[in-house]
């Protein structure tokens, strides 16, 4: 399968309430908006995809949807983003598996990890061989 591009869907139960929580809360920007104002449906970049929160959902998130959001500055995205009105559901702390991880969730309750890559963990190595580097 060749993919060209792909998207995450959230079908929210109050479509403005889980806009404004992204938009406004974690402060991603959007990319599209679409749709007729009373149902307004809003494309978000992340980074190299995208999350489209539109319509509404006929029963809640399963328990098991998840958002994983890298960011440069874990710390600093925390702290802005428990101001803005995100529930702390877990404050930053390193993972077993080397990553430094804080836990929010828009309010449909899926789970929302940021994440950032401390500059010795694996994912920050260059895997290319030296040939490849030129």
């Amino acid at each position: 399968m060749e993919v060209l591009a792909g998207r995450v869907l959230l079908r929210p139960a109050d479509a403005a309430v889980t806009q404004a929580f992204y938009r406004d809360v974690l402060g991603l920007a959007v990319a599209r908006e679409f749709g007729p104002p009373e149902h307004r449906g809003l494309v978000f970049h992340l980074g190299g995809g995208f999350l489209e929160v539109s319509g509404r959902a006929e029963e809640p998130a399963g328990p098991g949807q998840q958002l994983w959001l890298q960011v440069r500055d874990l710390a600093a995205e925390w702290a802005r983003v428990v101001a803005a009105g995100a529930p702390p559901l877990r404050a930053p702390r390193r993972e077993p598996w080397g990553l430094d991880e804080a836990w929010t969730a828009d309010p449909d309750g899926v789970r929302i990890a940021l994440v950032e890559v401390p500059a010795e963990h694996p994912l920050r190595r260059d895997t290319r061989a030296p040939e490849e580097l030129g």
